[in-house]
């Protein structure tokens, strides 16, 4: 398995997403995003957390317009895997490839530490290593994590079982507690939590490994 994990001016959690890969045994390559095409080969796109070019505009807003985003919408288009964590999960909703927008947080203020969460759904690779209603601790890092969506949306988020995790004390006034939600066709993950950053014993808990792990045993090539 392939993966590569896109940089952008100001993102901080790159190299982490990048072990987090590699302990589950995938090849991993850096793409800036000033680049106009993936690695050959690529079976999943990680895009880090951090605050693309200092979070100006909107979250995520100059990142989903950067030279290598057409790639990664190519790439989600022909079924490939896309992982967005935290400001990864912000420029996906930019970019199109998951709905409803992330909000500033209910109580105004940058929130960092580690939180609880459900595992909702475990039908796509990101989570199929998970216990259907496991609970995990993964740690949160953000100032815009609230999120949100019309009715609709969320009425069609929860009915097709496309919501992958939930918090159990929302820390930023989600909707629905949610805190990561799939595409349609289970391939393309945001979240705002940082499984990256709980993947060895060092970092206190192992809890987001399995996310990788899965994601290495059952994502098939586009």
């Amino acid at each position: 398995m392939k993966a590569a994990v896109v940089t952008y001016p100001g993102s901080n959690c790159d190299r982490d997403l990048a072990r987090g890969f590699e302990l589950a045994g995938f090849e991993v390559a850096r793409v800036w995003h000033k680049d106009r095409a993936l690695p050959q080969g690529t079976d999943v796109v990680g895009i880090p957390g951090g605050f693309s070019w200092g979070d100006y505009l909107r979250c995520g807003a100059i990142a989903a317009r950067a030279g290598i985003a057409e790639a990664i919408r190519a790439h989600a288009a022909r079924g490939g895997y896309v992982l967005g964590i935290c400001n990864g999960f912000q420029i996906l909703t930019e970019m199109g490839l998951l709905p409803g927008a992330l909000l500033r947080n209910a109580g105004l203020k940058y929130v960092c530490r580690v939180v609880g969460l459900e595992v909702v759904a475990t039908t796509s690779a990101f989570t199929s290593a998970y216990a259907p209603g496991a609970r995990i601790a993964i740690p949160i890092a953000h100032h815009d994590g609230n999120f949100t969506a019309d009715a609709e949306t969320l009425a069609r988020l929860e009915g097709e079982g496309r919501v992958a995790f939930r918090y159990l004390e929302n820390p930023n006034g989600s909707a629905n507690d949610i805190a990561g939600i799939l595409s349609a066709n289970g391939r393309v993950l945001g979240m705002m939590p940082h499984p990256e950053r709980r993947c060895e014993p060092l970092h206190g808990g192992t809890d987001g490994a399995a996310l990788f792990r899965g994601l290495a045993a059952l994502a098939t090539p586009a």
